[in-house]
């Protein structure tokens, strides 16, 4: 049974909260498929992982800490990208206006990633210091790019996929506000989604959703870029709205307190799949 956590505001939806509490509720196995972070706005973090020669974001050390089964988190993540603000604007390589893609990491296992540069962007000193970059594959274009994720990105995310489906119980936690965060997961396999963002959860079977995620994949409007939750729910009524209520930094970070304060909203969730 698959449990998906997306956000429905694009910043601080709290997913990551919301995940961790339903990792502890549940004793899920947790999955964060794809994750990011920003080398000027998230440079604690950045600091922190890259200090031991890795690439990974608080998100994912987070699920790995409620998940309880010691695993790193790489093991729940195998791509993580590194951004970088660009000021100039621009469309940078992969089409952003806002900020530059820097570096990929591609796989699970911590001893042996592939790490993806963009040579088109000045990667910072702390970070080609810290990364075996001179091994990392260099891009210089979409199509460069588009290729090498065919033939390294896609099948790391089919075999997380296929280990996803294989658990008994998982919660998969998207990206931003993102609808589905692994197209390689079967949309039968996954049994209810919970769209969080801040004060509220709109609650969803996930049959439902994916079929959702497939008519506004046809929008003329979006062409082929990746669907956001907020588009998805326009052709969907949520099986329950529930409120869920601030938390200070203390109890967003202890998994046990935010399961007791957001416990309406998991029996919602979990009575949601239970239909399946």
């Amino acid at each position: 049974m698959i449990l998906l956590v997306v956000g429905a505001d694009r910043v601080d939806a709290g997913k990551t909260t919301f995940s961790a509490g339903l990792l502890e509720r549940t004793g899920a196995v947790g999955y964060k498929p794809r994750a990011g972070n920003d080398f000027w706005f998230d440079h604690d973090d950045c600091r922190r992982a890259l200090a031991d020669g890795r690439l990974y974001g608080k998100d994912a050390a987070r699920l790995s800490t409620a998940d309880g089964r010691g695993r790193s988190p790489e093991r729940l993540n195998p791509v993580h990208r590194l951004w970088r603000p660009a000021p100039d604007g621009g469309t940078g390589l992969l089409g952003r206006a806002d900020r530059e893609f820097l570096v990929d990491r591609v796989g699970r296992d911590g001893d042996d990633p592939l790490f993806v540069r963009n040579a088109t962007a000045e990667v910072p000193a702390r970070v080609a210091e810290a990364l075996p970059l001179e091994d990392a594959v260099h891009v210089e274009s979409v199509g460069e790019f588009n290729d090498l994720a065919e033939e390294r990105y896609l099948p790391a995310f089919e075999r997380l996929a296929a280990e996803i489906e294989a658990a008994d119980v998982a919660v998969v936690e998207s990206y931003s506000d993102i609808a589905r965060p692994l197209e390689a997961l079967s949309p039968s396999s996954i049994a209810a989604v919970a769209a969080v963002e801040p004060g509220r959860a709109r609650i969803y079977p996930g049959d439902r959703y994916c079929r959702a995620c497939e008519i506004a994949s046809s929008s003329p409007r979006d062409g082929a870029i990746e669907k956001r939750v907020p588009d998805v729910l326009d052709y969907l009524d949520p099986i329950d709205r529930v409120s869920l209520p601030a938390l200070g930094s203390d109890r967003q970070n202890d998994p046990a307190q935010v399961a007791r304060a957001y416990d309406d909203a998991y029996e919602a969730l979990l009575e949601v799949a239970g239909r399946v």
